[in-house]
């Protein structure tokens, strides 16, 4: 996979975002870029203008981790461009062989796993996948999340439901926020894993289905889930304020465990304990109408 146009759109959007003030460059005249040259780059990082404009134009292969560091400095990338730059370098190396590519599995959740996510009846939970999949959901996290499982054109994806369902937009306070989130973290998996079909699928459905997506894809920023603070409206239970932890888990399946709280003695506490209640409820619900309901035998 030719990863060259990832490459250089991404160098070229870092570079318009610094200014010469804030890289410490003396400025002369009228400027025809938004931000630095790609000679004043290559002064940055120590490198040859000749050289860095082979990088820019998508050539990472067999550039050094000193020039990745030394550009990733001048560029004054973050922890989590630096590491999509290094992803970036690494894919644009030698493809891997039929036989590789036939040996990736879609990563399935452990049964542990699950009675770990079960077990938290009191705070909503799901895992989660490289591509923003929810795998697997106590009741809470179901009843937190209902309008997303209920639709199932979403396929308990994420980022569908945030860009394909128009609830996504008043259920997420901070919609805009949140969506730029979520296409950062496409964009680091993209550049991490350029065979994932699945995801190269994904992508290209929002690509063709959204423009909003497709806007917020072109200007190359990235992100990866970690802890942040969640402005929900659910339809149910109202304004939530709640804290997200999300925890990858210690192998290579890319999966993590994703789990809301509040903090005690708040509006968003009580929140979470009517949902719960909620939630158990409708569970007795339709436990007990399946139990009522005859069942069918096969011949």
């Amino acid at each position: 996979m030719d990863n060259r146009d990832a490459v250089s759109a991404f160098l070229r959007s870092r570079r318009d975002k610094i200014t010469p003030e804030q890289a410490g460059l003396p400025t002369y005249g009228q400027r025809r870029v938004p931000g630095l040259r790609r000679g004043e780059v290559a002064t940055l990082a120590g490198v040859s203008v000749e050289y860095y404009t082979r990088l820019e134009r998508g050539n990472l292969k067999g550039v050094s981790d000193s020039v990745l560091d030394a550009l990733a400095h001048a560029l004054r990338l973050d922890d989590t461009e630096r590491t999509y730059l290094y992803d970036l370098a690494r894919a644009a190396g030698p493809a891997p062989g039929a036989r590789a590519r036939q040996r990736e599995v879609r990563p399935t959740v452990r049964p542990s796993v699950a009675r770990i996510v079960d077990g938290m009846p009191e705070l909503p939970a799901y895992v989660m996948n490289n591509r923003l999949d929810a795998l697997a959901a106590n009741p809470l996290g179901r009843a937190l999340y209902s309008e997303m499982f209920a639709d199932p054109t979403c396929g308990a994806n994420v980022a569908r439901f945030a860009f394909f369902n128009p609830a996504a937009r008043r259920f997420y306070t901070d919609w805009e926020r949140m969506a730029r989130f979520a296409v950062g973290a496409l964009r680091v998996e993209a550049g991490k894993s350029p065979y994932d079909r699945e995801l190269s699928n994904l992508i290209g459905e929002l690509s063709t289905r959204s423009d909003t997506f497709r806007v917020m894809w072109g200007s190359h920023d990235v992100h990866v889930f970690r802890e942040s603070t969640k402005r929900l409206n659910h339809p149910l239970v109202g304004d939530l304020e709640l804290d997200q932890e999300t925890m990858s888990l210690p192998d290579e399946s890319g999966l993590s465990v994703v789990v809301y709280s509040a903090p005690p003695e708040t509006a968003a506490e009580d929140g979470l304990k009517l949902l719960a209640s909620w939630s158990a409820t409708t569970g007795l619900e339709q436990n007990a109408q399946s139990t009522s309901e005859p069942s069918i035998r096969q011949p």
